[in-house]
């Protein structure tokens, strides 16, 4: 390792490591490697997981139906995270330039200003019974409510595993629609206290236990018995400031504060605003084995709730320049179920991570996601977003035009230097290279 990286007082005395690793992206890979192996006490088999062996093709077999083959994405680590007064190496699995080196680099802005402060709701989520062709909706919903406790006894089965965890349904709650395209109908929501786990599974399994039931209490006709990923009663919650100085001066903040204006008022622009937001947090979803498809529903729908689609996140400015921010989102994610536990990738991430439970999970990729939106508006208030980005870009291409390891500096030097980075203009280059004497 070089000596910026070996000076680290946490490779010498583990309790005062810090993420705050200087260099760490001009380290070669084994080196990078070896620094999170000793970061969060890798076995040589883990490490493994890391660099050559993964996931397997005999247990990809079991997670999916029609297993081919494998499919590989990147597997980095955002540094200078500090959550709570913790520090963090973030595992984060992506394949678009720039959003790991964008995130540590917001992260090390963040730091500044005292790090990340997140908090999280308790795991309730939603689970939803639809009720049809009943004489009258609210005298159905009378006779549901009537039999709310028995109902919520009878789904607390002791021999689940959550209920044994101290989970379970928590509250019935019911939804007269009077106007559908199908007619009346009732909703009957179940909120359940999940634990650990996403919890879908288990939700669902309520709904279809209860559906029966519910059915012959209103004498409606059960059609869906599904959860909801608008988990709205399940949200994480970040903020962080920024110094003045950190940034350059109260000039740039304000400059983030008016990008961050427009995605607020405008829902095209708060379209990619919010995707930058998802960059991280989707890959940290995608690293330790997270549904990022439902964070991702639940995230819109709740940017959308009050009938205009508007930002994720709040940022603002204080008496002396300094820059805050905030985020408070759905995010579901779980820590003992489903591809948490049969990805070895994903174990491997979250002990990175230090095996968190789900609500200090789901604290972490808030402030993930906040720290790529600070990265993409402090980007787009200066110098562009293009800047960064199209060097890493240039990477991607020379890489796809063929040039080995050792000349991927130099074709990209000089397409930056050129302006023009093509693929066809790094083919050109890869093959004068390669015929030098």
């Amino acid at each position: 390792m070089t000596d910026d990286v070996r000076d680290n007082t946490w490779t010498t005395l583990p309790n005062l490591r810090s993420s705050r690793i200087t260099g760490f992206h001009k380290l070669p890979l084994v080196d990078r490697v070896a620094l999170v192996a000793a970061w969060a006490a890798l076995s040589p088999h883990e490490q493994a997981m890391l660099t050559y062996e993964g996931l397997s093709l005999e247990r990809a077999d079991q997670m999916i139906e029609n297993v081919i083959g494998l499919y590989a994405l990147p597997l980095g680590v955002a540094t200078n995270f500090q959550i709570n007064g913790q520090d963090y190496l973030i595992p984060m699995v992506v394949e678009e330039p720039s959003v790991v080196a964008a995130c540590s680099n917001a992260a090390r802005l963040v730091r500044e200003g005292g790090g990340f402060h997140t908090s999280s709701d308790e795991p309730l989520m939603i689970g939803q019974i639809q009720i049809l062709d009943v004489d009258n909706v609210y005298a159905a919903a009378g006779r549901v409510w009537e039999q709310r406790e028995a109902l919520i006894e009878a789904a607390n089965d002791s021999t689940s595993s959550i209920v044994r965890r101290g989970g379970g349904v928590r509250d019935l709650e019911l939804h007269p629609l009077m106007q559908t395209s199908a007619g009346p109908m009732l909703i009957v929501h179940i909120v359940m206290d999940t634990r650990d786990a996403m919890g879908a599974n288990a939700v669902n399994s309520v709904c279809e236990q209860l559906g029966p039931r519910i059915a012959q209490i209103t004498g409606g006709r059960v059609l869906l018995r599904i959860l909801s990923n608008l988990t709205d009663r399940r949200r994480a919650q970040a903020s962080c400031r920024v110094p003045a100085a950190a940034l350059g001066g109260p000039a740039v903040g304000r400059g983030i504060v008016e990008a961050a204006a427009f995605a607020e008022a405008d829902p095209y622009r708060a379209a990619t605003h919010n995707k930058g937001v998802m960059n991280g947090m989707d890959a940290v979803c995608i690293a330790t084995g997270n549904d990022w498809r439902a964070l991702e529903a639940g995230a819109h729908a709740y940017a959308g709730l009050h009938g205009r689609y508007t930002s994720m996140t709040r940022w603002w400015q204080d008496d002396f320049g300094d820059l805050h921010g905030s985020i408070d989102i759905p995010l579901a994610v779980g820590t003992v179920s489903g591809a948490t536990r049969s990805h070895p990738g994903a174990q491997v991430a979250m002990k990175i991570l230090g095996n968190p439970d789900a609500r200090p999970l789901a604290e972490i990729i808030a402030a993930v996601g906040l720290a790529q939106n600070l990265a993409a508006l402090r980007a787009l208030a200066t110098e562009g977003i293009q800047r960064g980005h199209m060097e890493m870009h240039a990477r991607q291409l020379a890489l796809a035009a063929g040039a080995p390891p050792d000349l991927i500096p130099e074709v990209v030097a000089v397409m930056i230097q050129e302006n023009r980075i093509r693929l066809e203009r790094a083919k050109v280059l890869v093959e004068e290279m390669l015929g030098r004497p």
